[in-house]
């Protein structure tokens, strides 16, 4: 069975039933100072151990694999749709500015190209139901070639000339893509605000499952961020995607490599969001990337606490240096601890609403610092625990004894 939704990273074989074993290397983790990311160790010798596919209790949300979209090159301005207008989640907020899925403004700073595939890519199994096999990309890992796994979830009804915008989703350390998956009811979700959902599988050879960790070396990083490169690329050549919205999400774990992806991807994201992640101490530092992009910093307030890691202390270090480069933030605080963000949405909206929506709200053009919430204020269906900008959030005032981390 699954253990708790935001399992931290350094909870390995205490908490997370996860098959970790060293407790030197957790005790290590746990005193090291942080060492920068872009040192050169050499590559860590990696297995083909990959994690189980379809091995989660409880019941799917119903989604079924849906054929794939057209190919269509990256280069060009968004476009306008065939399919009916995205559905929205949280309220009209959005009505009154320009979102992902309008034509970017006159002059407006582009993204870059979508790289091609250095290979072939595969065809992509598109969607999720139990006992689907999941997509693979092959990856050479210092002597070895391991097979990386991934899902695609993209709108059961999306028409050739649809222009999607993308988003990463990186899972806890006790969970897989499939949790991700189930929990953020992403099918629905996709099918609702019109966009693809990529959801990778760690590659099962990692102490904590992506390489954030002060004692993750370089090279393991660098990995990383060409399995999303891959991933990106083969994505964008069998759909239609809009290259100006390309974002990141992660829980825990995930998020921690989320703010890793953000700096060394940063020329490729439009926007990022942590859910309980963050840098500093014995997490890798921030690493500034060129483009600055919307984000926002979400955490379970004081208490955000398991194990050995602070998130609340993390959090505001990637906060202080989000600020610092001149980056928008968005600053969530929910104070249920290390769980998942109770997001307040009414029946019919997806469970992840806020998140979806904080995504499409800022495309890649945006001007640094910029963001549409600063001009016509935060939408209504967003969270009362939400603030812009460092140290405005306000916790909601009751109680809530809410923990996932045993």
């Amino acid at each position: 069975m699954r253990r708790g939704f935001l399992c931290l990273p350094l909870l390995a074989a205490l908490a997370c039933g996860d098959d970790l074993v060293g407790d030197t290397d957790v005790a290590t983790l746990a005193t090291s100072e942080p060492t920068s990311s872009t040192g050169t160790p050499g590559p860590t010798d990696a297995t083909t151990t990959q994690p189980t596919q379809g091995s989660s209790e409880g019941s799917m949300s119903g989604a079924e694999t849906t054929t794939t979209a057209a190919a269509t090159s990256t280069s060009e301005p968004p476009t306008s749709t065939t399919a009916d207008p995205p559905q929205p989640d949280m309220g009209s907020g959005g009505d009154d500015f320009l979102r992902c899925h309008d034509d970017p403004p006159d002059g407006a700073t582009l993204a870059p190209d979508i790289a091609a595939y250095g290979g072939t890519c595969p065809a992509l199994e598109v969607g999720f139901m139990e006992g689907q096999a999941f997509n693979v990309l092959p990856q050479q890992l210092g002597n070895n070639t391991v097979e990386r796994l991934f899902l695609v979830i993209a709108p059961e009804d999306a028409s050739p000339d649809e222009r999607l915008p993308v988003i990463f989703l990186w899972h806890w350390l006790g969970g897989e893509a499939q949790d991700f998956y189930e929990r953020g009811d992403v099918q629905n979700a996709v099918n609702q605000k019109r966009f693809i959902a990529v959801i990778p599988e760690a590659r099962g050879d990692l102490l904590f499952k992506w390489p954030f960790s002060a004692i993750d070396s370089d090279a393991d990083l660098q990995a990383e961020f060409q399995f999303f490169d891959d991933m990106l690329s083969c994505v964008a050549e069998q759909f239609n995607v809009n290259k100006e919205c390309v974002s990141s999400t992660g829980v825990s774990a995930g998020a921690l490599f989320t703010s890793q992806l953000a700096g060394g991807r940063g020329d490729v994201l439009s926007s990022f969001m942590s859910l309980s992640g963050g840098t500093g101490g014995a997490i890798k530092p921030w690493t500034a990337p060129a483009h600055k992009m919307p984000a926002m910093v979400l955490w379970g307030g004081p208490d955000d606490f398991c194990i050995l890691i602070d998130f609340e202390q993390t959090s505001k270090d990637l906060e202080q240096n989000l600020e610092a480069g001149g980056h928008f933030v968005l600053e969530c605080i929910h104070n249920c601890n290390h769980s998942t963000p109770p997001f307040p949405v009414d029946p019919g909206q997806t469970a992840f609403a806020p998140l979806w929506d904080f995504f499409l709200d800022h495309p890649y053009w945006l001007a640094p610092g910029e963001s549409p919430y600063n001009e016509f204020g935060i939408p209504e269906g967003m969270p009362d625990w939400c603030a812009i900008g460092v140290g405005n959030a306000v916790p909601p005032p009751e109680p809530c004894d809410k923990n996932e981390c045993s």
